[in-house]
């Protein structure tokens, strides 16, 4: 009896050549709708799977090959004498190969305007059916879910080289293959319904790059990208110029990227190093925004990264060319920008046009803990509900005595000193205010209206992350002011900070102590504002 193939795919590339090359190995092809017509009118002698298993086609295609003719063909154990007697017995046979690939449910979701109907009625599941079948059974099916696997199959029946080892694998892209399609399909139903942390959960990611190796020469690595495209990320890039992102490359990219989402709408420039901001401008043109970056920290930019939200212009290009730079990623370069920065061998240029979109509401952080996962949502406030009147408003002061005889003094968000802090130094204290946001904890930044001028980061206690930043500012610590991610434990910040000539502080408020550091700030005529959201990142 001949041996047979079973055909029935979506995807259409390859599958012409596939059909024909096992007709020539003497196989009969087996086939369904859209397939079986293609293979038919390419002049393939495909059989309609109606013939094999006697039963038509109903329900609109929804029921085809989910009958004993085809799943005992595949599932029968060539070795088990019952099971090809039991097969005989039917009067089923055999089947040997299948290629099979699935309904379009990723491109169905991602059409604009996509009813639930319309993507429910792209789930399949006569093609998952029968890929589990075959893939469980593969010492005696060769299973096919990838067309780039077509030519590799027709090689190895011809030369009798389809071994174990081989089916095995092919066994594994099935699961694997099945996997991804089914984790797409929960994600979709997960968003729909408003759930935000399932019972169990499923991520599934393509491969984008191997990776040269990883955060160090003794790891391995590799780059995967989320299955659905999003925009204005780093997954999305094209790059135009240099070797490729390495991993280090990549995390740091990603963390100026982030930052630079926070400036939307105006030139900005951000330079990032080991993901931690070193330097943030913006200006009326990317090159005025990219010398307030570049002046913020001229040190720790050599071997940053920048993120530019604009078109990077030949006189910019010029003042990146004049140090190292490991990679700019912009929404845009001119013509010759693009021939400056190219004479850099080592330099990366990559193009985001869409650089500032938002994050996707559906956005998660997560973290990697030996034996689990640490899963979030993105952290994509600013200030406690967003209110821009705790810049105005003078916040609520209550004081209570304890049962120990102390009086306890807590405030509410908004001015809790005794000066307010002009528009400027609000201006400035937003600009800085987002900085912090994505700096590594323990962390302060002090700067001005359109560019940092001292970083702390990464700190273990909050007075070296200030003096940290004090310290990188110099002479330029006079006149800003102070962004700090959490809030004061003790009040020797806000004193290092008037010692330093800082105007006003925003932090988030909530120490015990904040009473503290409230005198302090109005000693030395600081204007403070408590916003609420604390933003550690680690």
């Amino acid at each position: 009896m001949k041996r047979r193939a079973l055909i029935s795919v979506s995807d259409k590339t390859g599958v012409i050549e596939f059909a024909k090359g096992l007709e020539k190995l003497d196989f009969e092809i087996v086939s369904t709708g859209g397939t079986l017509k293609a293979l038919r009118d390419a002049g393939v002698q495909a059989v309609s799977i109606t013939d094999v298993t006697g039963f038509r086609e109903c329900l609109d295609g929804r029921v085809k090959t989910l009958h004993p003719a085809v799943h005992a063909g595949l599932l029968a154990r060539r070795d088990l004498k019952e099971h090809m007697e039991q097969l005989a017995e039917m009067g089923y046979g055999t089947i040997d190969v299948v290629a099979v690939n699935l309904y379009p449910f990723k491109a169905t979701i991602q059409k604009p305007g996509v009813t639930l109907e319309e993507a429910i009625e792209n789930i399949d599941i006569g093609g998952p059916t029968m890929l589990r079948s075959a893939a469980k059974n593969y010492n005696g099916v060769l299973v096919v879910c990838e067309p780039q696997d077509y030519a590799e199959v027709l090689e190895r029946i011809a030369n009798g080289t389809d071994d174990q080892t081989f089916r095995l694998g092919l066994s594994y892209k099935v699961y694997r293959h099945t996997a991804a399609y089914d984790s797409l399909i929960a994600a979709y139903m997960q968003k729909l319904l408003g759930i935000e942390y399932p019972e169990h959960i499923t991520f599934a990611y393509d491969k984008a790059q191997d990776l040269r190796y990883g955060e160090n020469p003794q790891q391995s690595a590799v780059f995967y990208r989320e299955l659905l495209p999003r925009t204005g990320a780093l997954t999305g890039a094209e790059q135009l110029w240099g070797k490729e992102l390495s991993y280090n490359n990549i995390n740091d990219a990603n963390g100026a990227l982030e930052l630079l989402k926070e400036y939307a709408g105006q030139p900005a420039v951000v330079a990032c190093k080991h993901a931690n901001p070193c330097g943030v401008g913006t200006g009326k043109t990317v090159h005025e925004a990219y010398m307030r970056a570049y002046e913020s920290d001229p040190v720790s930019v050599f071997g940053g990264i920048l993120a530019i939200n604009g078109t990077v212009d030949k006189a910019t290009a010029e003042e990146i060319n004049k140090i190292f730079i490991e990679i700019v990623m912009a929404s845009d370069y001119t013509k010759d920008a693009l021939e400056v920065l190219e004479g850099k061998k080592n330099i990366r240029l990559l193009k985001i046009s869409d650089i500032t979109a938002p994050r996707a509401d559906d956005s998660y952080d997560m973290k990697k803990v030996y034996g689990g996962l640490l899963v979030q949502r993105y952290d994509s406030t600013l200030i406690e509900n967003e209110d821009m009147n705790v810049f105005s408003r003078k916040a609520e002061v209550k004081t209570e005595t304890t049962p120990s005889g102390k009086v306890k003094t807590t405030y509410g968000t908004g001015v809790v000193t005794k000066r307010k802090p002009t528009k400027e130094e609000i201006d400035a204290l937003m600009f800085n205010w987002k900085v912090v946001k994505h700096t590594k904890s323990n962390a302060i930044v002090i700067g001005k209206q359109s560019r940092t001028t001292g970083i702390g980061m990464g700190q273990t206690n909050r007075i070296w992350a200030a003096q940290q930043a004090i310290e990188h500012a110099g002479d330029e610590a006079k006149g800003s002011v102070m962004a700090s991610d959490a809030f004061f434990p003790f009040d020797d910040v806000a004193k290092v900070a008037a010692a330093a000539g800082i105007t006003a502080i925003i932090q988030p408020g909530g120490s015990i102590r904040d009473d503290d550091s409230v005198k302090a700030c109005d000693e030395a005529g600081i204007a403070m504002v408590f916003v609420g959201d604390r933003h550690f990142k680690h």
